[in-house]
């Protein structure tokens, strides 16, 4: 199936066709949770390898660094060359790195597999360009908001699979069964995924460089993603630390991390409400109120050390100001440059997994030398930030008008 017979699809069924939009959402789910697999098995790997929580949080650390990296130099390529081709090639070396992680023999292995890991898992920035190119100008917060959640979904079955699997097969297993889910996945993208047609010509270093205009002639954009960057700081930071923080402050292990997913994915339940507002109202009113929503969430989780409870329900609340602020921010730089979404999801993922990875670092250090309630401030800050560009930003559109 080519990219034009997969738009005249689209358009015979009012926008995106059904059978590509399940298609879509269905890679976004398999593929985008593996990235968080290690998180509720990390305090199980820490004691097999007899390492304490600040090198153990390396490996969440580097899995992040290598999304980081995998959006900066491999999803802009998907503006000149077949996405399809493009994401199968990055698919089968996920497939690889979750077996080598299943067998590590040391630290260090775990640690430069997971950056591969990382990588890879970046295919899913290609999703929401084929989604957003092939859907109508007044559906795309509604569509987008649709892949994102299928990638919401996957984080939570991967956390509650992997945890419950670490628990009773070995935190091995964990990276098996992802490895196996993901082999399925690719003989359907083989079958069904159409080709998408490059949107430039231009050389892989001059398509690098075309980033930062891009970057510098957009406000819009940059704020947009400055936010995000800030907002993540607080998200990768509490799931890189909550496996260890349970285990050292309540006795818990993998099993009780990994059922922390479901309330820590009570965003896949407004995500597409927050798409639909978007289409409505515009990213600003959807994202200012998600982080309200976020900082009231830090204030929950402030009591974790000594309330099981505080972390469930900060969990939840957290998870919902997140994804409400990603589904219109995403939806905002999808519209930025038809001919260049690759980049602009590059601008943007790259700010938001920037700040997971910041997160990772940071929570882990202060986790391990000052305690829960550093970590939290840690959140606070970036969250405060984040209001401020949001103030920024509704500043400037008014002026404009």
């Amino acid at each position: 199936m080519n990219s034009e017979k997969a738009r005249q699809l689209a358009e015979t069924e009012g926008g995106l066709s059904r059978g590509l939009m399940m298609l879509l959402a269905s890679t976004g789910f398999a593929v985008g949770g593996v990235m968080h697999v290690h998180s509720p098995v990390l305090g199980a790997m820490a004691q097999e390898f007899g390492v304490d929580t600040s090198l153990i949080g390396w490996v969440a650390t580097l899995t992040f660094a290598g999304y980081f990296a995998g959006l900066l130099f491999i999803v802009p390529i998907g503006d000149r060359v077949d996405k399809r081709r493009l994401i199968l090639a990055q698919l089968g070396v996920l497939i690889a790195a979750n077996l080598v992680l299943a067998t590590a023999s040391s630290l260090g292995v775990m640690i430069a597999g997971s950056f591969v890991l990382g990588a890879c898992v970046c295919l899913t920035q290609n999703l929401v360009p084929i989604a957003v190119g092939l859907s109508r100008p007044d559906e795309r917060g509604r569509v987008v908001g649709t892949v994102l959640m299928a990638m919401f979904l996957g984080f939570l079955f991967n956390r509650l699979a992997s945890g419950l699997i670490g628990a009773y097969f070995g935190w091995r297993w964990s990276f098996a069964f992802a490895a196996i889910v993901l082999s399925v996945l690719a003989c359907a993208l083989l079958l069904r995924l159409p080709s998408v047609a490059p949107t430039t010509r231009i050389g892989y270093g001059s398509l690098l460089l075309s980033i930062w205009p891009l970057l510098r002639a957009n406000r819009n954009l940059r704020l947009t993603s400055a936010t995000q960057f800030f907002l993540a700081i607080g998200y990768g930071g509490f799931w890189a630390t909550l496996a260890p923080m349970l285990l050292l402050l309540h006795g818990m292990g993998p099993a009780e991390a990994g059922l922390m997913a479901i309330p820590g994915a009570a965003g896949v339940f407004i995500s597409r409400a927050a798409g639909r507002w978007m289409d409505k109202s515009g990213a600003l009113p959807v994202v200012v109120t998600s982080i309200f929503v976020y900082i009231a969430s830090l204030a929950i989780l402030g009591f974790a050390a000594w309330w099981i409870g505080a972390i469930i329900i900060g969990a939840a609340v957290m998870d919902c100001g997140q994804r409400g602020a990603i589904v219109a921010n995403q939806t905002l730089v999808a519209g930025v440059d038809a001919d260049a979404r690759n980049r602009s999801n590059t601008i943007f993922g790259a700010h938001y997994w920037g700040g997971n990875t910041t997160g990772a670092f940071l929570a882990s250090m202060a986790l391990a030398y000052s305690g829960w309630i550093s970590v939290c401030l840690i959140f606070f800050g970036g969250a405060l930030v984040a209001l401020a560009l949001q103030w920024r930003l509704a500043a400037t559109t008014a002026a404009r008008r």
